[in-house]
């Protein structure tokens, strides 16, 4: 029988396909309860600081409330600093977790130990894996699409851009659902109008915890056109190798990978100014100076802390930040 099993953030998805098990990211589970802003709460109640990051304490409360997720693979280097804590107070609750980590450097060997451990303790071989890659890669292709017509035809939202790249972390538990869910989009989109905002914006930095970013900034003539992280959720550079892939993905690696790609594609997109987003008391926060030092465009930090609406202070920075680029 089929097991559900939990994710803290991406990882070589295909070999939990390949086991017959079903990926759950519990960051998406987390966001999108109606009751997100409680699952924070119980997590400070149970013990968890103040201080700590509310995606964190968001996926410890998920992971508790759900009755059908026993497994957790955690992901050790390359994500959140507080992970090993997560582990720990998920394994006094009886959770088993499974570690799994990136190299700070691309290290091409030290991932594939990684991932051969992660396919032994799934049984599954690497044929198996790649065979899962194959189709997964063509789901992936299809949400390439909507990512393209998002900036080259802008016939796609700031915040659609967003979910459908977001969701290829685990492809809404069922790889094959959700491609037919992409291609009735795809073919919805080709009968709109494009949009014609006047200001064109970058998103960098981990997904949003605030809920109305997205449609606040289109309110103001501005749309999103770029999701850096969500991007490479869905692994945007074509390869036949799982290795190569995961090493090409850069979101766990050193601020300075992903900036190369940022930087392509601002000039790819014809960015007008970045917003990056940082998540409270994480420590990618720091990483702001660099870009701030590296990308030649006008930049607005964003601060979140925990799930709800923009504050009448970001929306104030917003405001002028989306009128000094018009």
């Amino acid at each position: 029988m089929a097991e559900k099993i939990g994710l803290t953030t991406t990882i070589p998805v295909e070999i939990i396909y390949a086991a017959g098990d079903i990926p759950v990211d519990l960051n998406n589970i987390f966001i999108t309860s109606d009751e997100s802003q409680k699952l924070v709460e119980e997590a400070e109640y149970a013990g968890y600081p103040r201080n700590i990051c509310g995606w964190i304490k968001g996926l410890y409360s998920t992971i508790l409330e759900s009755d059908d997720i026993n497994k957790v693979i955690a992901v050790t280097q390359g994500d959140c600093t507080n992970t090993h804590a997560l582990m720990e107070t998920l394994e006094v609750q009886g959770v088993e977790t499974i570690p799994f980590g990136y190299s700070y450097n691309q290290d091409a060997e030290l991932l594939q130990l990684q991932i051969e451990k992660l396919m032994d303790y799934f049984k599954v071989s690497r044929k198996e894996v790649l065979e899962i890659k194959k189709q997964l890669d063509k789901v992936r292709e299809n949400v390439h699409q909507i990512d393209r017509l998002t900036w080259t035809e802008d016939k796609v939202s700031g915040w659609e851009n967003h979910l459908f790249l977001v969701n290829c972390s685990d492809f809404k538990r069922d790889f094959n659902k959700y491609n037919i869910e992409v291609e009735e989009f795809l073919e919805t989109v080709k009968m709109r109008e494009p949009f014609n905002e006047r200001v064109r914006l970058g998103y960098i930095g981990v997904p949003p915890i605030i809920n109305d970013l997205y449609d606040y900034v289109e309110k103001k003539d501005a749309r999103i056109v770029f999701n850096e992280i969500q991007r490479q959720f869905s692994m945007p550079y074509e390869t036949d190798s799982l290795i190569e892939q995961y090493i090409k993905y850069t979101y766990p690696y050193n601020v300075f990978v992903r900036l190369e790609d940022i930087k392509r594609e601002i000039e790819r997109r014809d960015l007008d100014g970045i917003i990056h987003y940082t998540q409270s008391f994480c420590f990618r926060q720091i990483e702001d100076l660099i870009f701030r030092e590296e990308l030649d465009i006008p930049l607005l930090t964003l601060e979140g802390d925990k799930p709800g609406d923009l504050d009448a202070r970001s929306q104030m920075r917003l405001d002028s930040f989306i009128d000094m680029l018009k």
